[in-house]
């Protein structure tokens, strides 16, 4: 037995968003071990400066390689927008990013080519997610809107409040005026809020989060690079955070749908 495949899969967001990645992953590949690490002392990231991003992202990534990882997940979009190419440069083992996987399930659902973006400040202006749709298909057209306050909304856990459908309704106002038949919720905290956006812009228009086709993407670069974990056995969890770890664990419990078995608080 290769001791490398049971190395753990090593995901990585700046909050509780990447919990929905997580989920995916364990339901995908039930036998690997995952370690995550979520920087809930620092979140948000979407309204910080570029090279802030990069900077908690080589701090994160650095974290995670001492783990032994054999894969890194950017689960964060701002981070996978502004610092994955310096992540994939100090990486010595394959990293996967959710941005393109996205990309990829909108061009293929949307009807009209008409295609909305929703996401962080750092996520719209780095304009990462039109690049990935107009280089899978360059006649898209592609209207994009920063949401910076959904995040701390979902960290809040207001999922169902007023308030929340108040700022949604704003947030979706611009996209929805340009006739979209698809929207991208470009940020891994967005599908907690999938009920409301779903009843906010009606059923004709196709939702789009990355989680399940990141799994499956993950998925397939373990088995074409023979890294599946052999043992089948139960697999090892174990969830990092920068801040203390009550809250987390509370909220995070309803991102996976399940207990958080270990909620460590480390200092980077």
């Amino acid at each position: 037995m290769d001791i490398k495949k049971n190395r753990a899969i090593g995901v990585f967001d700046s909050g509780i968003g990447g919990l929905t990645v997580v989920r995916a992953l364990m339901e995908r590949l039930p036998f690997e071990n995952i370690i995550y690490f979520g920087d809930t002392a620092r979140v948000p990231y979407g309204i910080k400066s570029v090279e802030t991003i990069n900077r908690y992202a080589m701090q994160i990534t650095e974290f995670l390689l001492k783990k032994d990882v054999k894969l890194l997940i950017v689960a964060c979009n701002t981070m996978a927008a502004v610092a994955y190419q310096a992540i994939r440069d100090l990486s010595p083992v394959p990293v996967l990013e959710v941005i393109e996987a996205s990309a990829k399930i909108a061009v293929a659902e949307t009807r009209s080519k008409t295609i909305g973006v929703i996401g962080t400040p750092a996520t719209i202006n780095s304009n990462a997610y039109s690049r990935a749709i107009h280089l899978l298909d360059r006649d898209a057209k592609v209207f994009s809107q920063a949401c910076p306050l959904f995040v701390p909304l979902v960290e809040e856990g207001w999922f169902d409040h007023a308030a929340t459908r108040l700022v949604a309704l704003e947030y979706l106002k611009p996209v929805m005026a340009e006739h979209i038949d698809t929207l991208v919720l470009g940020c891994t905290h967005y599908p907690l809020l999938k009920p409301l956006f779903q009843d906010i812009v009606g059923k004709q228009v196709r939702l789009i989060d990355s989680a399940e086709a990141m799994a499956e993407i993950a998925a397939d670069l373990i088995n074409r690079e023979n890294l599946s974990n052999e043992t089948r056995l139960s697999p090892d969890y174990l969830f990092c955070v920068s801040d203390v770890p009550y809250r987390f664990q509370t909220i995070g419990e309803r991102f996976l749908g399940r207990t958080l078995p270990r909620v460590e608080m480390v200092r980077l």
